[in-house]
């Protein structure tokens, strides 16, 4: 029986060796959409398990801090199991080699991969293979140990932006907020370069996110904020500009659109999640015209001028938004962002909190009138004060 296994356990041997460099390769080295199979196939496994484990929990604090280990604990996974896989490859080879039982032949394979030299043979073919062993083992060993700076760089980038918008975009971040902010305050001038910074902000994650999908799943570090719900928010709020006031519209908010929308396809086709590449603006959104329609209250409530009613107004608006709506959708059951106006509804998670300001003067200290407006708003959940 020996005789006829050890010739098919020398082919698994290398077919294993194989791919587990192509998938070290892929994922660590090459700079392109190419995302490992072993990459996703761990994400998910992970990505399912804490999902499963999030209606058990009492609040939502607690649900965010248990998804906030999916995206380091996917990379963690992935190291050991390249390793793992390398020691049986390697194993599997020198046990064809070697002569020695299959536990004698695993223990050379890790002691060679992990350069230890506490386990080695006496013939002289399996000790080439030791040091090719050792050699790939110390490789992959570097790369992972380099690729982590690099992964922590591009999440110390995106999340800067992100924390920078929570004061125009409330939080959680939502499109509407931020056209009334700016309004209420006076600097609707600075949207054009708002606009220009996230179009540049989407092209950098566009790049670091459809490489590594990894960092997808790498939450921000405080609970509410979220790099989707910020990319989605600005793109809302370009697509709402352009539906309800298009000749004020600035020429920015139509590339940050444009940018956002190729960098949620480029992730997408790093997940393998299909979506319609020229969707027709009559296809229709997930989104109801009830929901749109909080977001047009919240722009009247500040008296943004606007050149369109609510029903033309959301006409336009859904043509806008079906382009990058399915993406979303799909990105938010996978990493579960926080509960956030227009996006998913996850019972699991909780009710989403609508942004919302008050001007809490001592003539108002409750800030019941809005900045800007002489009339009222519904904020469910306001949580942000100027006092």
């Amino acid at each position: 029986m020996e005789t006829v296994l050890r010739p098919v356990a020398l082919i698994v041997g290398i077919l294993v060796i194989g791919s587990t460099a192509m998938s070290v390769f892929t994922a660590l080295v090459v700079p392109r959409v190419t995302s490992s199979r072993a990459m996703r196939a761990v994400a998910r496994v992970i990505g399912v398990t804490a999902r499963r484990i999030l209606p058990r929990l009492p609040s939502y604090e607690m649900r965010d801090r248990v998804m906030s280990y999916v995206g380091p604990a996917t990379m963690v996974i992935l190291f050991v199991l390249w390793l793992a896989m390398l020691v049986l490859g390697f194993g599997l080879v020198s046990w064809w080699s070697s002569g020695e039982s299959f536990g004698s032949s695993v223990a050379i394979g890790g002691s060679s991969v992990f350069t230890l030299g506490i386990a080695s043979s006496r013939d002289a073919g399996t000790r080439a293979l030791e040091i090719v062993a050792a050699g790939v083992g110390l490789l992959v060993v570097a790369l992972e140990i380099a690729f982590l700076p690099a992964l922590y760089s591009a999440f110390a980038t995106r999340e800067t932006e992100v924390t920078l918008l929570a004061t125009r975009a409330g939080t959680p971040a939502w499109g509407p907020e931020i056209l009334a902010r700016h309004h209420m305050l006076g600097n609707i001038d600075e949207l054009p370069p708002l606009y220009s910074d996230w179009e540049r902000w989407a092209a950098a994650v566009s790049e670091s996110h459809a490489n590594y999908p990894a960092l997808m799943w790498f939450r921000s570090p405080v609970s509410s904020r979220s790099w989707l719900l910020a990319l989605v928010a600005m793109m809302d709020s370009a697509a709402l500009y352009h539906a309800v006031s298009p000749s004020r519209t600035p020429r920015q908010a139509r590339l940050c659109l444009s940018m956002g929308t190729n960098a949620l396809r480029s992730m997408a086709g790093a997940l393998h999640i299909p979506f319609e590449s020229d969707p027709l603006p009559t296809a229709g959104t997930r989104l109801t015209k009830d929901e749109f329609s909080a977001g047009f209250a919240r722009l009247s409530a500040v008296q943004f001028p606007m050149e369109r009613d609510l029903d033309e107004s959301w006409r336009h608006f859904q043509g806008w938004r079906v382009n990058y709506e399915h993406i979303v959708d799909a990105l938010t059951g996978l990493i579960m962002p926080p509960p956030a106006p227009w996006f998913l509804a996850r019972p699991r998670l909780g009710a989403a909190d609508w942004p919302g300001v008050r001007n809490r003067t001592p003539e108002d200290p409750e800030g019941a009138q809005p900045f800007g407006s002489s009339r009222t708003f519904n904020t469910p959940s306001p949580r942000e004060s100027n006092s």
